[in-house]
């Protein structure tokens, strides 16, 4: 296995990563000037240029943030190892196979983690096999928590959504060097990333910069009204005994930001019009006066390829590894409906006739993923599907990991290490992401394939997604092409608007 430096020089400088195996990574590079330099709530500038060569070869440093788990999972591939100290952390990484031409894809992820945790330093993003076949690769990483989402007086909204911009404004610029094609550029999230791709979509700010979008696990309903995150500020402002104004929270440390936003949880953010589309799970979102599917359903985004999907099971991810879904009760799938939705009897009743077997632990499971995730990625591919001249196309990903007893199913985030292609033998283990048994040999290099195939053609390889037959894949053990799977829920939803 031979090893050697590569350069490449970028319109800020060069910078040296490694090549291996035919394949180059850069680690660490800046798309935009530290925050802390610039202004933790300032948006996001350019990075002043080096002289020299600036290594890449290692990680760089990540958003502040704070510990974060959930339960007795493993998921410290999703969340990496927490907060890496360091200014610099507006920063990318690229795989590519060779950095000589000009013509290859680009895909560009975001990562989830709630709005308040994750980077681009987590095992789950390793691009290399998106590399080997024949993609450039590059994961982001972007403000989280106050500094990123709390809406301030004096300070731009959406500060980490301006910052996923700023880095596809460096991918516009500087990919060539990298062997990408500036038009051709797909991104792709999952969960708070996917939301975030979602709202790129729908922002007039990416006309240009992205030309298909991928959204795993998000939400086109997921954004915060400014009703609702006005009380975020309130009581953020609060914990920390200052103004609700940037300059006051510009003066506190990152390290009090971090501890106030930890106590955040459980505001209720439910209005006279919106219900909050986070269900308590996080104080922070996308803050906007119209939801991302409704300004694609007016026709933004128009022209982007659009792969929308989500999990079986998402819901189970925040029961069962707290224990909360072995307990839960009827009265908790009520008290769910009623976060979520005008008619909560209403709403679980179409969850009985879908499911008449269903304990109240997969029921609860079952609205609950689709209040955070199913409700609002369906409004999206059907605004979409509706209005765009792109072509749009839909998944549901339905492998069950054995996870936890057998119990963590086809929960959020566990499609990830199939999209990226990884060996699976490393998140094996009862309490590990994928659970104690082998999933099927073939499923993480379909599913892998199906992603790479899109970032080339804008077709994943099934039939597009359409407001009268609603083609969905559904990805597990065997890949079966449904229309408008669990129609009834979908249509219960709806009746919410």
């Amino acid at each position: 296995m031979t090893t050697e430096t590569r350069t490449v020089r970028t319109a800020q400088g060069a910078v040296a990563g490694i090549r291996q195996d035919g394949i180059a990574v850069f680690r660490g590079i800046p798309y935009a000037a530290p925050p802390a330099r610039t202004g933790r709530f300032a948006p996001p500038r350019p990075h002043a240029p080096w002289d020299g060569v600036r290594d890449a070869t290692a990680p760089g440093p990540t958003a502040p943030q704070a510990e974060r788990n959930l339960g007795t999972i493993d998921l410290a591939p999703y969340f990496g190892n927490g907060w890496s100290r360091g200014d610099d952390y507006l920063t990318l990484n690229v795989w590519t196979p060779d950095p000589v031409r000009r013509d290859l894809p680009v895909m560009v992820f975001a990562h989830g983690g709630g709005f308040v945790a994750g980077s681009n330093r987590a095992g789950l993003y390793d691009g290399a096999a998106f590399a080997r076949d024949g993609v450039v690769l590059v994961t982001v990483n972007y403000r989280l928590g106050i500094a990123g989402f709390l809406d301030l007086p004096g300070a731009p909204r959406n500060r980490g959504l301006l910052d996923v911009l700023a880095a596809l404004r460096w991918v516009n610029e500087n990919i060539a060097a990298f062997g990408g094609d500036p038009d051709r550029v797909t991104l792709f999230g999952q969960s708070a990333g996917a939301t975030l791709t979602g709202a790129v979509v729908a922002a007039p700010e990416s006309d240009g910069l992205v030309r298909r979008a991928i959204v795993q696990s998000g939400s086109g309903l997921g954004a915060f009204s400014p009703e609702q995150a006005a009380r975020v500020t309130e009581a953020a402002a609060a914990a920390l005994g200052v103004e609700p104004h940037a300059g006051a929270f510009d003066r506190v440390s990152d390290e009090r930001l971090v501890e106030a936003a930890s106590g955040l949880g459980g505001i209720d953010l439910r209005t006279a019009t919106a219900y909050d589309p986070l269900i308590g799970l996080s104080p922070f979102s996308v803050v906007l006066d119209r939801q991302p599917a409704d300004a694609v359903a007016d026709g933004r985004g128009a022209g982007v390829d659009l792969l929308v999907g989500t999990n079986a099971e998402e819901g189970n991810l925040y029961l069962v590894p707290s224990g909360a879904y072995d307990a839960s009760t009827m009265a908790d799938v009520l008290a769910t409906a009623e976060r979520a939705h005008p008619e909560p009897a209403a709403l679980v009743a179409a969850y009985r006739e879908a499911d008449p077997e269903a304990p109240p632990a997969r029921l609860r499971s079952a609205v609950m993923g689709d209040a955070l995730f199913g409700a609002g990625s369906r409004a999206l591919a059907g605004a979409h599907a509706a209005r765009s001249s792109g072509a749009t196309y839909a998944y549901l990903f339905d492998w069950r990991s054995r996870a936890l007893g057998g119990r963590l199913g086809a929960a959020h985030t566990v499609e990830l290490p199939f999209v990226f292609g990884l060996d699976p033998a490393p998140l094996r283990g009862e309490d590990a992401l994928l659970g104690p048994e082998s999933p099927p040999p073939d499923l993480a290099a379909r599913t892998h394939a199906a992603w790479v195939r899109f970032a080339h053609t804008g077709d994943p390889g099934w039939e597009p997604y359409d407001t009268s037959r609603r083609a969905t894949m559904v990805i597990g053990r065997r890949w079966t092409l449904r229309d408008d799977p669990h129609a009834s829920v979908r249509r219960a939803w709806e009746r919410r608007a």
